[in-house]
Order: C-alpha cells, then structure tokens, then sequence
C-alpha cells in the first residue's frame, strides 16, 4: 500500500526535531532519625546534599545545519537550570544566542556540523482549515511525537503564564491549532502537509480539547535575520507607558474620544509615563497626551501600540498623531530600539 503523505512529511520533518531537557540541582531531603522520607510522616525533613534532577522538557528545531535552533523562550527561561539538546541519542550543550523580549521565541545555538534542517515556510499565506502537524517530546517524556490537525483560528491574542515565574505575558497574531500540543512540546515545530515549518507551537488551553496555539514562523525569521545582521535581536520602541481607552477610561479622565492610548504613570513601578532617553521623551511626549494614530494606523483595543511598533524598523521616521489638551498634534518620531 502507498504511504500516506503525511507519513512522507513526518520522515522528512523528524530528523531535525531536538528535545530540550532542563534538569536542576535540588536537594535531597533526609530524615535525621534514620527512616525513609516516605514512612516519616510527623518528623521535619533536612536538605542532606545536592543533586542534579531533571525537572522539565521541551523541544525545538534545527533551521541551520551549523546547529542554529529555534524553540521558545519560555522554555529556557530559568537562568539556574542546566539545559541540553538531545538530537539523535547524542547530547549537546546549549548557547543560549537571544531572547525575544517581546514574543516567545529563543534561538540556541550547538556545535555541528551538516546538521538536518526544516524548511520555513511563510505563515502569513496560512488558510483556515489548512492541514498542519505538530511534533515535539510530549508531556517531556514522549520524544518524536506526532499529532496532526487543521488551522482552527488566525490572528488570536491569549494571556499565558510562564513555566518558571508564573509571569503574565500577552501573545498576540497567534496561529490556533486542533493538533494535540502538551507540555513539552513547547518549541516544537507545527509544520505544513509540504513539510515547512509554519509555527512554532507555544501554548495549549488547560480544561480545553484540541486548543492550541502557535508563534507565526514569521516572527522567528524576523529574529533570525537580526541576529545574522546585528547580532542581537532588535525590538522597535517608542518609551511611552499607556492604557488602551475604551468609555469608561474616557469618562474616568474627562477625554474627548474612546480609542487610542493614554500615555499615564499610573502603572508605571517607578512612576514615569514616559521613558528617559527614550524617543518619546525626546519628541517631547507627555504624560496626559493621547497618541491616536502611528503611522495613519489606528491605535486601539484590536491594534495596540506595540502591535503597530512591531511591523515598523527600528530607525524609521514615522508620523505619530496624538491629542494633547483636546487638540490634534503631529509629531515625526524615530523609532528607538528597546
């Protein structure tokens, strides 16, 4: 019988699929009067000595055959934990090339050589109900698994919390999938019927069935080129502080329309709307003022400032329109880097 093509692309895909493994040293607990700590259910455990303990696992994949990796960022983000690359049953150490500090993505780095690579594709061309599939090590213990599903959704914004800090942080122009995605197959590539990588799955809905959500590869190939061009991954920024206006904001602080943001401290831990240094400060933006419009595009709940910022360079000249004591103001702004 012919195989499937689905089984074509998963021996194509899989060779350059990594699992990620994080493992820390934690102390051993020891009872001082001699029983095992199972059956010492009244007395006070004590840290005896140190060992080191897998705690966790992820996965990533190869884009460069020198050893380049894409996975997320939240999957090495603890910076006391030890993490290896397991390609092929051979280990290797991690150098950690950049974070994203905006979006979940992280690129690593091996030492190799004619290492296998994926292909990107371009997920900006993505269609609803396109097939995709999805592998990475399940649960951290399940490597090479392969779960396959359609594009359920496009553009989706969700809150996710971090492994390690619980830190709140908000992902946007996700791609939602009804691939299984776990634990564990965080950084994992989600890849089309042609076998390119079009995602990189980041996060799954706990109490949900086949909800989950990937970073456009887009994103990554953005970072990718920073790196090879600057060595670092650059991140457009204006150094304002501001909320999204809606009705009850805009009655709150008596302001003539509903949509754009508020640069304000109240937020702020260290008290200040704008920035030092940064370009909004040398523009002579305020604390009070309303920036309506960068760059004739809208700002508001759906297209937030860092979501325009995200689709301009860093070093851009840019017009940015704002209200100021219920006036409308031009101003020409110079993208900084964050």
């Amino acid at each position: 019988m012919e195989k499937s093509p689905i089984v074509k692309t998963v021996k194509k895909v899989m060779p350059a699929v990594v699992t990620i493994t994080i493992s820390k040293y934690l102390p051993i607990l020891k009872n001082p009067f001699g029983q095992p700590p199972e059956e010492a259910k009244d007395v006070f455990l004590m840290p005896n000595e140190k060992k080191q303990i897998m705690v966790g696992g992820g996965s990533g994949f190869i884009v460069d055959s020198s050893g380049v990796i894409l996975t997320n960022r939240h999957v090495i983000e603890d910076p006391k934990a030890k993490y290896v690359i397991v390609l092929e049953e051979k280990e290797y150490e991690v150098n950690v090339l950049a974070k994203d500090p905006i979006n979940d993505v992280a690129v690593l780095k091996i030492d190799g050589k004619k290492l296998p690579t994926l292909k990107m594709g371009n997920s900006s061309k993505l269609e609803l109900g396109e097939t995709v599939i999805a592998i990475g090590n399940a649960l951290g213990t399940f490597q090479n698994t392969v779960s396959r599903g359609v594009v359920s959704g496009l553009s989706r914004e969700i809150t996710a919390s971090g492994n390690i800090d619980g830190k709140i942080q908000r992902l946007r122009g996700l791609i939602q999938t009804d691939a299984a995605i776990n634990p564990g197959n965080s950084g994992g590539p989600l890849v089309n019927a042609k076998g390119e990588v079009i995602g990189i799955n980041a996060a799954m809905i706990f109490g949900a069935e086949n909800v989950g959500f990937a970073i456009p590869i887009n994103t990554a190939k953005k970072d990718l080129q920073d790196i090879k061009k600057y060595g670092r991954i650059r991140c457009p920024f204006l150094g304002v502080r501001y909320l999204l206006l809606n009705k009850e904001i805009k009655e709150k602080y008596n302001l003539s329309n509903c949509e754009g943001a508020l640069i304000i401290s109240e937020l702020a831990p260290d008290g200040q709307a704008i920035i030092p240094g940064s370009p909004a400060e040398r523009v002579g933006l305020k604390e009070g003022d309303t920036i309506i419009k960068i760059e004739n595009e809208t700002v508001c709940q759906k297209n937030p400032v860092e979501d325009i910022l995200q689709k301009l360079k860093v070093g851009q000249m840019v017009n940015v329109k704002i209200i100021r004591d219920k006036k409308e103001m031009d101003l020409k702004v110079e993208v900084g880097e964050k």
